[in-house]
């Protein structure tokens, strides 16, 4: 089993959440998420962020990439000059645009939105 999946499906226990009290905090369903946990399916970057957020912890410590489930905090960008996070709405917009975009997908609809604000501040 990977390590998303079983790190998943470590921290909604140790929140005591069912599978189905986590697909409610992130708008899905109980079978995506037992999908997850039994590595019969990939969550999209917008897909982990939203989990991640659910469990309090970072998309990098369920995807294996850091071991520390601790979120850090953040003053505007991250410590190696990387833009801020997505908020919440963002995350929800990229996902609703495309499930299953890939993290540069979702870079470039990013930029399509800055691109946007940008044009209505003009008018």
């Amino acid at each position: 089993m990977s390590i998303t999946a079983n790190r998943i499906k470590e921290l909604r226990t140790q929140k005591k959440l069912t599978q189905q009290g986590l697909a409610d905090i992130i708008n899905s369903s109980r079978g995506t998420v037992a999908k997850y946990e039994g590595d019969e399916r990939n969550p999209s970057y917008a897909m982990l962020s939203l989990i991640a957020d659910a469990l309090d912890t970072t998309v990098e410590y369920l995807q294996g990439k850091t071991d520390s489930p601790l979120k850090t905090a953040h003053n505007g960008s991250d410590d190696n000059g990387d833009e801020p996070p997505l908020t919440e709405g963002q995350k929800q917009v990229a996902y609703f645009i495309d499930p299953s975009a890939t993290p540069e997908e979702i870079e470039q609809i990013k930029k399509l939105v800055e691109i946007a604000k940008l044009s209505k501040r003009r008018l």
